[in-house]
């Protein structure tokens, strides 16, 4: 009888398992616009990491950390595709050893990646490896 009960525990353990880890990946990527108007960022709200300035339409803001696997593959999409459209700028913020921005920023995962108006409004938050149609789609409300 208890191995009867021990299987039906591991049964269900491994279900919920992989019911959490289904989700957890069906949210990796997916934007999550702000329903509310944030006040807006300035350039050195990044802890000095960004001498430029805000691009013309949007500005695409990468939270790094030097140990994330994900984060090369980010880059390489977010740095092309500031690249390729006029007036979008792009920021990789190194957060490894600034825990003033992780909190700031409330980051919990790397990269995390903001997407910000021309006026330095963040519009959207993306965690995790971004999707390139993810963030095109949300670079075409700002046209």
């Amino acid at each position: 009888m208890d191995w009867i009960i021990a299987s039906v525990v591991v049964v269900a353990l491994v279900g919920a398992t992989t019911a959490v880890g289904l989700l957890w990946r069906r949210r990796q990527g997916a934007a999550s616009p702000l329903k509310h108007e944030e006040a807006p960022l300035a350039t050195g709200d990044f802890g000095g990491t960004f001498d430029g300035a805000f691009g013309e339409r949007a500005t695409l803001v990468q939270f790094s950390t030097e140990f994330c696997s994900s984060c090369p593959g980010t880059r390489r999409v977010l740095s092309a595709l500031a690249a390729e459209r006029e007036g979008v700028a792009y920021l990789d913020v190194d957060v490894t050893h600034r825990a003033d921005l992780v909190r700031r920023f409330s980051l919990l995962q790397t990269p995390t990646t903001l997407v910000l108006d021309r006026r330095g409004v963040v519009r959207t938050r993306i965690g995790g490896a971004v999707r390139r149609s993810v963030v095109i789609d949300r670079l075409e409300e700002f046209a």
